[in-house]
């Protein structure tokens, strides 16, 4: 099978390559894994994806709907409450990397002992 590229000067290969750098966003992946099993309150992804600050999470989400990817329902309590939530379109994304979450999660105590394995080469 011949795969045909792009004209990489072109504005398509250009977009393509900004939809690419957003899905290879680590938080982009962790957020829509934890939203492929539904809608979730900002805080509650905030617990649930360790160490991302509430400027790069607010980025983050702002983007995923910015692409329509998730969408943010605001209800009118108080305190207001706000949850985001995939769309049909963020769904397919959950698909594609929900598998690779999966291999990440069955492989990463084997990762870890292969790092500590070269660090040490490297350091005797």
């Amino acid at each position: 099978m011949t795969v045909v590229l792009p004209d990489p000067a072109g504005e398509h290969c250009r977009n393509i390559g900004s939809i690419l750098g957003l899905v290879g966003d680590k938080w982009t992946v962790l957020i829509v894994v934890l939203l492929g099993d539904g809608p979730k309150r900002f805080n509650e992804i905030k617990r649930m994806v360790g160490g991302i600050s509430q400027r790069m999470l607010t980025f983050t989400l702002r983007g995923l709907e910015r692409d329509g990817l998730v969408t943010r329902t605001v209800y009118p309590t108080t305190p207001q409450r706000v949850d985001y939530e995939l769309t049909k379109r963020g769904s397919t994304l959950w698909e594609a990397v929900e598998p690779l979450s999966l291999w990440a999660r069955a492989h990463v105590s084997e990762i870890l002992t292969s790092r500590e394995q070269f660090d040490g080469k490297d350091a005797g």
